[in-house]
Parts: C-alpha cells; structure tokens; sequence
C-alpha cells in the first residue's frame, strides 16, 4: 500500500474529510495520512481508540512516536492524557489501549534504528515564552530532525526554511498557507527546498512540527 508516498511533492491533508477504516483491532480505527507498507508500515497516522478497546503487545521494530490528541492512552508505562508527547524507540514494546477512548497522531517506522531515547512530555509545560505571538516547546532533537510544539496568538506567523522537509499537523484551531485554509488535525507535508510560512486565525491555534526528518525517509526494513 502506498499513501502519499512521493516525498519530493507537498502534501495537505484535510482529515476530517477521511473515512475511518477498521484495525485488526476491535474497536481500534484509523485514518491514514501517509503510508509505505502494509500493516507493518511506514506510516503517518491519526488512531482512534473506543473506551475500552486494546492492541496486543507489540515491539515497535522501527520505532514509534505519538501525540495523544484527546482523551488518555494507556499502556503498562501509564496513563497520557491530551497533549502528551511520547516516543518509543526501535526494541520497546507495549500493550497500547484506551479505558476511556482516546485519538493520537503517530508515526512509525521512522526513528535512527540506533536511537534508544524513550520518553513522555507534556507539550504545553515545556512551552517557552512567546516573540511576536509564537511560544515554542522543542520536544526533541537529534541530527536528523528537531520536533517542536507552538502555540501561536490570533493573526500570529510562523515561519521556517528548515532543510530536510516540513512537517506539521493542527492540533487545535485553524492557519492559513498559501491560501489554503487548515483546520484541526489537518496535516500538512512540505519537502525540501519549500518554505513555510502560516498566519494563526482569530482564535490562535496549537501546531506539532518536525523538520530535518524527510532526507531520511524510506521503507521499513522487514
């Protein structure tokens, strides 16, 4: 299955607009924003969790990283409300499942194999101080990509000319770009070479962002 699999090209997303399609889990559903696989893939997705709906244990081989968007995610590690950052290198495992029902944003399949960091982060408490209406949390970084959250004020610009491709996905609120209009949990894919610049609407608006990451983009290695 490929999904969006041409780097070179810019990408918007609209995922409101997607269907959801059944798991091989029970009660698990997802819509896919990009994909190089089958269901072990390199992938780009949004994952919604019925209240009580589990996956079975499972190594993340190539990695894993997720925002959770609403409600609380579970695994053996803890409870991640709305908000949480978390990754989960090449050799974890977990048995992921929501008693509540939740909605992350993840992506497989696409971590440094030697990378072996794992941790959570509550996005908002690691905020900076804001310049010129942009506060700015930096959740990681490493040589190949850097992962920010941004909270920006009504009619506030983010800008970036970073290498290696864009990335970004609208966690709260709406922006514009290039006059397109992205609302919440729109995904928005942008390679290398192309700038970014989007204006916050009247109420401001949540970005997740990771830059650098598209040089390294491939198949996961079965």
């Amino acid at each position: 299955m490929k999904i969006n699999a041409d780097f070179s090209k810019p990408v918007v997303v609209h995922s409101d607009q997607l269907e959801w399609q059944s798991s091989p889990m029970k009660g698990v559903e997802r819509r896919m924003l990009d994909r190089i696989g089958e269901e072990v893939a390199r992938a780009t997705t949004i994952v919604r969790y019925a209240p009580g709906s589990h996956f079975s244990a499972h190594t993340h081989t190539g990695g894993e990283e997720f925002i959770v968007l609403d409600g609380v995610f579970q695994d053996e590690h803890g409870d991640f409300p709305a908000g949480t950052y978390v990754r989960n290198p090449p050799t974890t495992s977990h048995i992921p499942g929501s008693e509540t029902g939740c909605t992350i944003f993840v992506k497989l399949w696409q971590f440094d194999p030697a990378d072996r960091t794992q941790f959570s982060k509550n996005m908002e408490a690691e905020i900076g101080a804001p310049v010129d209406g942009v506060a700015t949390a930096k959740l990681h970084e490493n040589d190949r990509e850097i992962v920010t959250y941004s909270q920006l004020d009504a009619d506030a610009t983010l800008t970036s000319e970073a290498q290696g491709g864009i990335e970004l996905l609208v966690i709260e609120g709406w922006v514009t770009t290039n006059d397109e209009l992205l609302a919440r949990h729109d995904w928005l894919r942008l390679p290398e070479g192309h700038r970014l610049s989007l204006t916050a609407g009247d109420d401001g608006a949540e970005i997740w962002m990771k830059t650098g990451h598209l040089r390294f983009a491939r198949s996961p290695t079965l």
